[in-house]
């Protein structure tokens, strides 16, 4: 089937860093053979300007100059695709969340909702339970669910992927996969950087909202989720919501939170309670992972960046190894902690990695691209369902009220390493308390 992806929002930064490569790439890689692309832009610009580095796009790519708040715009846009039988349209808005639900309800009444009409949506889905709830309401009146894109890009990155084949198609980890084998889980992103200007964006947002609502509760969803028999994609988000039905809501007290030592400078707001780091441990009431603790912990200007899942397996003395990770980013790969003999007439041990890495000429797939490529094929494992965007905020609910009520929060040094900011948040947390 043709299709023709309309882009809302192709001047801004999203469209330029990261999905014009991606198109770039799957173009290239023969995944998009009938492929028209859209871009929409309020202000009049060059296609030449808008596609930078990337002028191989240029034999598919028109612009279209539009004001997103008049509807009659929608109808020039509706007669500009000229959509045919054998067509299907994508509308991928990438935009801020307050222009996306105008643009929904104008795509919905200038009838460019048909069944083979899509609609991609990126994150955040609100920035709250009834927020959310209302997004997703207000969306539903105009495109069915079964049309909807929800994007959480670290779904679609491959090592998040391998997660899901590494325990489906391994024997081993199989069987061992449980409470009675494995004793903790820890899911982390952790990052060198600051906010990099991105100031309003932050000030609004915060790394509950921006980390955990959405791309840890899915990884840690990942990893979770029930997996009897064959290994069937299509079922996967039922399998996650499976999986974040089960987590019980947070409590307060098994969070914290923090925020590095120079972010009111940058954002300009000496009074700013906006957290840069959080980590909070959950649990699961899934009688396969009850008692397991299950950290989430994400942050900003700290001594790393790395975003992986851990999982660590119940030992039978101090002297065992007992991890396994899965590298999301950066170095891609698994590995697996072993302890062996060290070489020589002595009984001496030492720790080794047991490592799977991509080689290093392997080019892998932007999240991005996977996400297109999904899209197009009308894939829907890799995406969030509402349900699961719901139920995230749920579980995350009784942590935002009690942090709506805080008037200070603990400060950390700029390239501190993760444990140490968590214990000076915590020491600060029980001094306040006191």
């Amino acid at each position: 089937m043709k299709t023709t992806l309309v882009i809302f929002g192709i001047t801004g930064d999203l469209a330029q860093r990261k999905l014009l490569p991606a198109l770039a790439n799957v173009i290239e890689a023969d995944q998009a053979s009938e492929l028209t692309i859209i871009g929409v832009s309020r202000r009049a610009v060059e296609q030449y300007q808008v596609l930078g580095d990337h002028q191989q796009l240029s034999g598919t790519t028109s612009m279209l100059q539009m004001d997103l708040d008049n509807p009659e715009d929608y109808q020039k846009l509706r007669t500009y695709i000229a959509q045919t039988d054998d067509e299907q349209v994508l509308f991928y808005l990438s935009v801020p969340p307050e222009s996306a639900s105008g643009i929904v309800e104008n795509l919905g009444k200038a009838g460019m909702n048909g069944q083979h009409n899509k609609l991609l949506l990126e994150k955040p889905f609100g920035r709250d339970l009834a927020s959310a709830q209302a997004m997703i309401d207000h969306t539903a009146e105009y495109f069915h669910e079964s049309q909807i894109y929800r994007i959480d890009h670290y779904l679609a990155k491959e090592m998040a992927q391998n997660i899901v084949t590494f325990r489906a198609r391994n024997a081993i980890f199989s069987y061992l996969w449980s409470n009675e084998y494995i004793e903790r889980i820890e899911v982390i992103a952790l990052e060198s950087i600051g906010i990099e200007g991105r100031t309003s964006f932050y000030e609004q947002t915060g790394a509950l909202r921006d980390i955990v609502q959405g791309h840890l509760l899915q990884l840690l969803a990942l990893t979770l989720a029930p997996l009897p028999g064959e290994l069937n994609w299509d079922s996967l988000p039922t399998r996650r919501m499976a999986a974040l039905d089960a987590i019980t809501t947070v409590n307060p007290t098994k969070a914290v939170r923090a925020q590095y030592d120079t972010y009111r400078q940058e954002v300009g707001n000496p009074e700013s309670l906006v957290e840069t780091f959080v980590s909070v441990e959950l649990e699961s009431s899934d009688p396969s992972w009850t008692g397991v603790p299950l950290a989430l912990t994400t942050g900003k200007s700290l001594d790393r960046k790395k975003t992986e899942v851990r999982v660590h397996f119940r030992r039978m003395n101090d002297t065992q190894s007992n991890y396994l990770i899965f590298k999301i980013q950066p170095d891609e790969g698994i590995a697996i902690d072993l302890v062996t003999k060290k070489p020589g007439y002595d009984m001496d041990v030492e720790h080794q990695k047991l490592s799977y890495m991509y080689p290093a000429d392997q080019r892998l797939p932007d999240a991005y691209e996977q996400v297109l490529v999904d899209a197009m094929n009308s894939r829907k494992s890799l995406f969030a369902t509402s349900g699961e965007v719901l139920r995230a905020w749920e579980i995350l609910a009784p942590l935002q009220q009690a942090w709506s009520s805080k008037t200070d929060i603990a400060t950390y040094t700029s390239g501190m390493n993760a444990a140490a900011v968590i214990s000076e948040a915590t020491q600060s947390n029980q001094q306040q308390t006191t």
